[in-house]
């Protein structure tokens, strides 16, 4: 089993910036990608940006250049930089892991509201 366990959300004004981590536990040998999803109410879950073993990223088009991935391997830790914040990405975000076996694993999610 992996455990994630998330931190970082709040409450911010547009334009503001957050940076949101996650991290991991227990059985994380072979966790292939990391990565962050997000769901904001009466809609479906959705990727915002992911990181492989190897260090690849990849983001959702309305997050790119304003969102930053990164991984730090000594502390099992993934972080989520977010900028430039707009109400739109006002959202319960996840914590996601997944193992080469094919297991995925999540946070129990950490709530990110931007308001004025």
């Amino acid at each position: 089993q992996v455990q994630l366990v998330e931190s970082g959300g709040g409450l911010v004004q547009p334009g503001g910036s957050l940076r949101l981590s996650c991290a991991a536990s227990g059985s994380i040998f072979s966790i292939v990608t990391m990565g962050w999803y997000r769901q904001a109410p009466g809609k479906e879950r959705e990727l915002v940006a992911g990181i492989t073993w190897a260090g690849n990223t990849n983001y959702a088009d309305s997050v790119k250049g304003r969102f930053t991935i990164s991984r730090d391997y000594a502390k099992n830790t993934v972080y989520l930089r977010m900028n430039s914040l707009k109400s739109e990405d006002t959202a319960v975000y996840y914590c996601n892991a997944w193992k080469v076996t094919g297991d995925a694993y999540w946070g129990q999610g950490t709530q990110v509201t931007v308001s004025s």
